[in-house]
């Protein structure tokens, strides 16, 4: 006869007390109340237990005795699901979301510099892990991913959205690899199908595809050999007009194969050391036979104590035939373009360009000088046109630690 809530409050004999279907509730003499079900699997007899009466009721008794009954219908053992279903519950609570992204930056740590690492790490403790840390990887969603990155970006920082965005990808994709979670959730998370585009005004530009046409115009350029050397030295540098028509020989060290501009010299007011590749170097030592006995590395042909006048370079390339569709300062935006493109490191492009974080938080992490990877990047970037010039499509996918 079917148990009844009435007959389990009153129970009084130890022993086994059946509901049907295999359930039954078991008193023990020291009077503890146990829900279990009796069953057969491969030929054998097995028990399951459902919990202890009355945390778990006669209903929720039946409903699990239900659910292992199906289960026994579809070829399973209740059992060896209950116990999978407990491994699996330990294995994701012992992987949170803080958990696997902390063993993610170590393992990263070697790749990236001390400061890198702060910065990221800061990033998550600031945006992430307070409302998602606790969580195991498993269970958060997409979209409580794009709400978090989406409140960054309301806040007014949505660069520092963006690679929110992209380190926790790289989580959940590392997660995948060392089998810390079976599939990753965020794979459709798409940047700009979450964030807003922003709008940036740039300077007329070359576009990559003019790049071979223009090389070869510079080198048959009839014009002073100070100005056309250094507008090849602002392509190779990525730096700002104004940085290479001041630029002192004090500044350079050619051994070192480095140019370090000083801050009263930067826009930013703050030191900006430029990587030299072989082909800029190559520049200077050409410019030395012209200008190595003064202190300017490019004075004026006409006033050689004064540098370059402010509009010679968009002069030349006027003369050239590409005013108003290109200025010597879009060699920056052709770089960080064709860069980008090509797979590198977006904060080693930024921090190369000197550019200067304007969120407060982000540039407290933002200190690093990524030195060895501008090595790297202005290197390729000089072979890069060296390629483009010789009619050679280099775009190679290529990325910087």
């Amino acid at each position: 006869m079917p148990l009844t809530d009435a007959k389990l409050r009153t129970l009084t004999d130890p022993g086994k007390h059946f509901d049907g279907g295999g359930l039954y509730l078991e008193l023990t003499k020291a009077g503890g109340r146990y829900w279990r079900m009796k069953y057969r699997h491969g030929g054998k007899e097995k028990r399951l237990a459902l919990g202890v009466y009355p945390a778990v009721t006669l209903k929720a008794a039946r409903d699990a005795a239900g659910e292992a009954r199906t289960a026994l219908q579809a070829g399973d053992d209740p059992g060896a699901l209950r116990k999978a279903g407990k491994v699996k519950a330990a294995h994701e609570s012992a992987n949170t979301l803080e958990t696997v992204a902390r063993d993610w930056m170590a393992h990263q740590s070697t790749r990236w510099e001390p400061v890198t690492s702060e910065r990221i790490a800061a990033s998550f403790e600031g945006h992430i892990f307070p409302a998602l840390g606790a969580r195991p990887l498993a269970s958060i969603k997409p979209g409580e991913i794009m709400a978090a990155v989406k409140k960054i970006e309301a806040g007014g920082a949505a660069d520092q959205a963006a690679r929110v965005l992209q380190r926790v990808k790289a989580v959940y994709r590392w997660a995948v690899t060392h089998e810390r979670i079976e599939s990753n959730p965020m794979l459709d998370l798409v940047p700009s199908e979450i964030l807003k585009p922003r709008q940036v005004n740039h300077r007329p530009a070359l576009s990559d595809r003019e790049v071979p046409e223009f090389l070869r115009k510079l080198d048959d350029y009839g014009g002073d050999a100070h100005t056309v050397l250094a507008l090849r030295l602002l392509m190779l540098t990525a730096t700002r007009p104004g940085e290479v028509r001041g630029a002192r020989w004090a500044e350079f060290d050619l051994e070192g194969a480095l140019w370090t501009i000083p801050a009263e010299r930067m826009k930013m007011r703050t030191e900006h050391r430029v990587p030299l590749s072989r082909q800029a170097l190559e520049v200077l030592r050409t410019m030395q036979t012209l200008s190595g006995d003064r202190d300017l590395v490019f004075p004026s042909p006409y006033y050689p104590s004064k540098s370059l006048s402010e509009n010679t370079f968009n002069s030349a390339m006027a003369r050239m035939g590409y005013k108003g569709s290109a200025t010597a300062h879009g060699f920056r935006a052709l770089f960080s373009t064709v860069a980008n493109e090509c797979g590198w490191n977006p904060d080693v492009i930024e921090r190369q360009l000197a550019h200067i974080e304007r969120n407060g938080v982000r540039a407290a992490y933002h200190r690093s000088t990524y030195m060895q990877d501008r090595e790297k990047l202005l290197q390729w970037w000089a072979d890069y046109l060296e390629g483009r010039k010789a009619g050679k499509v280099l775009k190679m996918p290529k990325r910087a630690a």
